[in-house]
């Protein structure tokens, strides 16, 4: 038995170490328990357990032991309220890289079947799918928005893997990048930084609104804003998918792109939690390197370096909003922004405004693409039905989250648009929003 999290490890993919120390992990958790309420992958495993007299982990079947980490989708909650994760404990339990770490192995030793090898891939291929999506929006569109449970989406969810009746993001006839470099680039008044925005999937194909307005707030602030030439998709489906080989390869690009911006000088801002987690902590682990460090060092979620410039000596923002300010905000805490452990820099950024905040401290259940995998539905329609509910109850005028997955199926479930933070703020300047192109 191997405690390893390195996946360059000689034994990270050996099928007989990773299930000794699946035995190990699964006994210590069964024994604490303390993360029963987080997703159905310990309930689950609980039950297999308390089936034998005994209560020993290790009578666990092969089959049983992977269904308890099909039902994981790396929400990291367990691993940010363990008390015997690595840098705390003997035990160095680390759950949800153990997980990565079993589904890497069973893709290595062929025990994944070809349906799901397929969803990986096309899930995987976020630039392929979402260049040729803006340019046929409207049959795109048209597409992803029938019927759910209908005909078509019953078609791409056999074809494709995507869920029948999850709703699922639209894409824009514009993409982000092409509005940033089509801009009218302004005169900053008084510099106060200089970041690369790496924008991510959703935001350069579905959601450009929240990178413009993203842009605008930080350069009303005096921030100095450029791409990440020639950066593309963080390459989180793969990683998800255990497909480590195809994760690195494309990890190994993005660290070579994103070190060559900081050493010109940038800082880099990520707007989704989800990415800017895999730049922070996976690139380390399976690309590692000074470069690898060096990205992890100098990147930003996007409300965390405004608020760190609003608290740096010399540098400030600009507090004054005079345009729509909510009477309340319900904001969404995302599980992969509360993994990076940073705070709440998007409520303190919001509150900044004037408006009340409510705490919304439920998972959304989507999870980098679980959520929308064909199949997971009986897992995640619930965990997103209790976000539902949390926010319902709140009565906000307002509900913001950082996560566009999240803020999905938030939409999906009560029928609200939720908004990212810094789009909250850039109408609380009185920012316009950029004519929408769908």
């Amino acid at each position: 038995m191997t405690i390893t999290y390195d996946p360059k490890h000689p034994k990270y993919l050996d099928e007989a170490d990773v299930r000794e120390e699946l035995t190990r992990v699964y006994d210590l958790c069964h024994g604490c328990r303390l993360c029963f309420k987080f997703c159905t992958s310990f309930p689950t495993l609980f039950s297999y357990v308390d089936q034998h007299e005994d209560q020993d982990a290790g009578r666990l079947t092969p089959a049983q032991q992977d269904q308890v980490a099909d039902e994981c989708f790396q929400c990291k909650l367990c691993y940010v309220n363990c008390p015997y994760i690595p840098e705390l404990h003997e035990w160095a339990l680390d759950f949800p890289r153990l997980m990565l770490r079993h589904d890497a192995m069973r893709r290595a030793t062929g025990q994944v079947k070809m349906r799901k090898r397929i969803t990986d891939s096309v899930m995987g291929h976020t630039d392929s799918i979402g260049s040729v999506s803006t340019k046929l929006s409207g049959l795109a569109n048209r597409a992803i928005g029938a019927k759910p449970g209908g005909v078509v989406r019953t078609a791409i969810a056999k074809t494709a893997g995507v869920s029948s009746v999850r709703l699922l993001p639209p894409y824009s006839k514009v993409r982000f990048s092409t509005w940033f470099k089509k801009r009218v680039k302004p005169t900053l008044a008084k510099k106060q930084g200089q970041v690369a925005v790496f924008p991510t999937c959703l935001v350069e194909y579905q959601q450009p609104a929240i990178g413009q307005d993203l842009v605008k707030v930080y350069e009303r602030n005096g921030v100095e804003c450029s791409l990440v030439e020639g950066a593309g998709c963080c390459g989180a489906p793969y990683l998800h998918g255990g497909d480590v080989d195809t994760f690195t390869k494309v990890a190994a690009k993005q660290v070579a792109a994103l070190a060559d911006s900081v050493r010109a000088g940038n800082k880099i801002v990520v707007p989704q939690p989800t990415c800017g987690y895999v730049l922070k902590k996976d690139y380390v682990d399976y690309v590692g390197g000074p470069d690898a460090e060096l990205v992890a060092a100098n990147t930003f979620d996007s409300s965390e370096y405004l608020m760190d410039l609003h608290k740096a000596e010399g540098t400030e923002l600009d507090t004054t909003f005079t345009g729509e300010i909510a009477e309340s905000i319900s904001y969404h805490i995302p599980c992969h922004l509360k993994a990076q452990n940073i705070g709440l820099r998007s409520r303190d950024l919001m509150k900044m405004t004037g408006a009340k905040i409510k705490l919304i401290d439920q998972c959304s259940g989507i999870d980098g693409m679980w959520g929308f995998k064909a199949g997971n539905e009986e897992y995640s329609l619930p965990v997103a039905k209790k976000l539902a509910d949390k926010v319902t109850s709140a009565e906000s005028a307002v509900v913001a989250g950082d996560c566009h997955l999240a803020n999905t199926a938030i939409n999906e479930q009560t029928g609200t648009a939720a908004k990212h933070p810094l789009q909250v703020v850039a109408r609380a300047y009185g920012i316009p929003e950029e004519p929408t192109h769908s």
